[in-house]
């Protein structure tokens, strides 16, 4: 249907009326319902031990799939505000999958671009596609998150094909030139693989273990989706781990701060959202971001991006 829907205006209009009929059944019909009379708050409820990468999971309501990237999901979000006095803080790992990449590749070029505080996918662009960085196309920059973030998935020459609307042609020397530039990643994915099939599983920075039931199945398709899973769970999961830690420590600092008037009300994949009194913003947010940011010793820094705004969206 996402295919079709390129092309012929019928698909893109059912595609158009299926996500608006979900968030209106999922959250505008639903939120108001499921309001706390006591608290006159919407209250989610984190699981621990759904996703497989380690990720918190929300249900009751779901908080982590409102879309941020079109304006029905963001206009959602507005609905979330802090109560009278305060305002909303979000705190958001930038990149940090990327990070995690090169922190267990050890490859020279992304080390480098992280290090140098670099725009990464501009750096990958340049480096796929021959140019300077200045002179890299905002086309150029959108095909080299594409590779950058769809590699991390195992995102194949098919699939990138087409994500990015090009031949599969194009799809795999784009792949191709980026193993050139990036070798370490290619030796990680290749080393990875290798590790799950002997092993059954991979693990986080941290040593902690994620099976994969799936890697030797003799079903092709399954065992190549295992390998898939392989790649990008200890980047998930490095990242679940990450978010924790410093979920616990900025905890600890709350719960010291008498001063300070703070709550952290919830947590969004690498995100985390406080209300804080509008008075005490500037003096949370440097606490905040340093403690998230010293939340793992990776060989890249842990940039931390800060919003303040008076509902979710803004915020964010």
């Amino acid at each position: 249907m996402q295919e079709l829907a390129l092309d012929y205006p019928l698909p893109r209009l059912i595609l158009e009326h299926r996500s608006l009929s979900k968030l209106k059944s999922t959250y505008i019909d639903k939120l108001p319902e499921q309001v706390n009379p006591d608290t006159g708050r919407v209250h989610t409820s984190y699981h621990q031990a759904v996703a497989s990468t380690g990720r918190l999971s929300s249900s009751d309501p779901n908080l982590q799939n409102i879309p941020v990237r079109t304006e029905e999901g963001r206009r959602i979000r507005q609905a979330f505000v802090p109560r009278d006095g305060c305002r909303l803080l979000a705190a958001d790992y930038s990149q940090i999958e990327l990070r995690i990449m090169a922190h267990l590749s050890n490859d020279a070029g992304l080390l480098a671009a992280f290090s140098a505080g670099e725009d990464v996918h501009r750096a990958t662009a340049a480096e796929v596609f021959g140019e300077r960085p200045e002179a890299v196309t905002a086309d150029q920059r959108r095909s080299a998150k594409a590779i950058n973030f769809g590699l991390i998935y195992g995102m194949s020459a098919f699939g990138l094909a087409r994500q990015l609307g090009i031949a599969r042609g194009a799809a795999q020397e784009y792949i191709d030139r980026y193993f050139e530039r990036y070798p370490g990643v290619q030796d990680y994915m290749e080393a990875t693989r290798a590790q799950a099939r002997e092993q059954g599983y991979v693990e986080t920075v941290f040593g902690r273990r994620l099976y994969l039931a799936e890697i030797g199945a003799r079903n092709a398709q399954r065992r190549q989706a295992a390998e898939r899973t392989a790649i990008n769970a200890p980047m998930q999961g490095t990242a679940a781990d990450i978010i924790k830690r410093a979920m616990i420590d900025l905890h600890g600092w709350i719960v010291s701060q008498d001063a300070l008037d703070i709550t952290m009300i919830m947590q969004v994949h690498d995100e985390l959202v406080f209300e804080i009194a509008a008075d005490d913003v500037d003096s949370a947010r440097e606490p905040i971001t340093a403690r998230m940011g010293a939340a793992a010793a990776l060989k890249v820094p842990l940039v931390v991006d800060i919003g303040i705004g008076s509902n979710w969206d803004e915020a964010h």
